[in-house]
């Protein structure tokens, strides 16, 4: 079988220290044949050091020469819409970093372009595909740790002014929102591939630090369909930065402690009192440790591929993020709790994640 031809989109630094060692990893089935770039000078450089056949700063023009079976979306935000449609149009699959989109109104648009039975478009969500996450799910599912009761998500790190420089950053109309969106979105998307469907939330969110027009925290509860509870803070003004998640179970509690990726010994298990010691036993993490990466998903996605299958993470699999982070503007915009599945079209935080309210959402030209 001959290596699916891959064209990346977006030539920065995920695509050079993340994107291109994961494929590198699986030359057999992948080969990398082009790089699309809006700057063409870090195009050329970014085909110069991969030695790549091809680069340009137009998506559509390579779509048509290079013919890939798969495209790689890691420009900013505000470009995934536009370049994941025009990628699936041309039949490719398409695997789209986070955040997948500036709006649900935006992801919909995307997963509307999908064929029934392919193209797709799978979010890049790698914290599901470590083998510590896939235990912990696994666990969970059949019901051995017991009922889910209460759980804490953090993703407190750390964002100088410098960061915020970049032009498109901190901003609704390039960015979407805030640290909930740009940096906790990933352990966001672990929490629900534990624990399942939300159904309620309420949130705060300020600016509090930095010059943004978006937000730079956001705390929220959310109370899950199961009746577990949860909180959730996402900063962007955390000095000593952390990824965490705690979940407490009947008879257990698993937490999770790292940064941007784990191991299988970033996952502890511990057991309430009265559980036997030969249950516990059967909790150890598996003995083969598969990091939180992208190789990880990758695998999984190359997989889905040769089988036409519809990838995790992709369609309403991949959008349940984006909607519990609307979900939580609305609420903290608003003041008052949202309910899953209410944001709808004709609702004005389906457009846009500030819902045009005042004072959050940006000033018209002029005023």
């Amino acid at each position: 079988m001959s290596p699916y031809r891959v064209l990346l989109v977006g030539t920065g630094n995920i695509a050079r220290a993340v994107h291109m060692p994961a494929f590198l990893e699986l030359p057999s089935d992948f080969r990398v044949v082009g790089a699309v770039d809006a700057d063409p000078a870090t195009a050329r450089s970014f085909a110069a050091d991969f030695a790549l056949p091809h680069h340009s700063t137009d998506l559509t023009t390579s779509l048509s020469e290079v013919r890939p079976d798969l495209v790689v979306v890691a420009s900013p935000p505000v470009a995934h819409r536009e370049q994941v449609v025009a990628a699936l149009r041309a039949g490719a699959w398409v695997w789209c970093e986070k955040p997948p989109a500036l709006s649900l109104a935006e992801y919909d648009a995307m997963t509307t372009a999908e064929g029934e039975d392919g193209p797709y478009a799978p979010i890049v969500f790698q914290h599901r595909f470590g083998s510590g996450a896939e235990h912990a799910r696994a666990l969970i599912a059949s019901g051995e740790l017991g009922t889910p009761l209460v759980a804490h998500c953090q993703t407190t790190w750390y964002r100088d002014d410098a960061y915020y420089a970049v032009p498109w950053r901190g901003k609704w109309a390039t960015e979407g929102a805030g640290p909930a969106m740009g940096l906790g979105i990933h352990q966001i998307d672990l929490l629900l591939e534990l624990l399942g469907d939300w159904a309620e939330i309420r949130a705060m969110a300020g600016r509090l630090a930095r010059d943004v027009e978006t937000d730079d925290v956001t705390t929220a509860t959310v109370r899950f369909a199961s009746g577990a509870l949860a909180t959730v803070v996402n900063s962007a003004l955390s000095p000593r930065q952390s990824s965490h998640l705690r979940i407490d179970l009947r008879d257990a509690t698993i937490e999770l402690n790292h940064l941007y990726g784990y191991e299988n010994g970033d996952w502890t298990y511990t057991p309430a009192p009265g559980v036997e010691p030969g249950r516990v036993a059967g909790w150890i993490s598996p003995a083969e440790d598969v990091p939180s990466s992208h190789a990880a998903q990758l695998r999984s996605l190359l997989a889905d591929m040769r089988a036409g299958r519809r990838p995790r993470a992709s369609a309403g699999d991949g959008r349940r993020s984006l909607e519990l982070i609307t979900a939580m503007y609305k609420a903290a915009l608003t003041g008052r709790p949202v309910l899953t599945g209410e944001i709808v079209p004709g609702d004005p935080f389906y457009q846009a994640l500030h819902g045009s309210v005042p004072g959050w959402a940006p000033e018209e030209p002029g005023r």
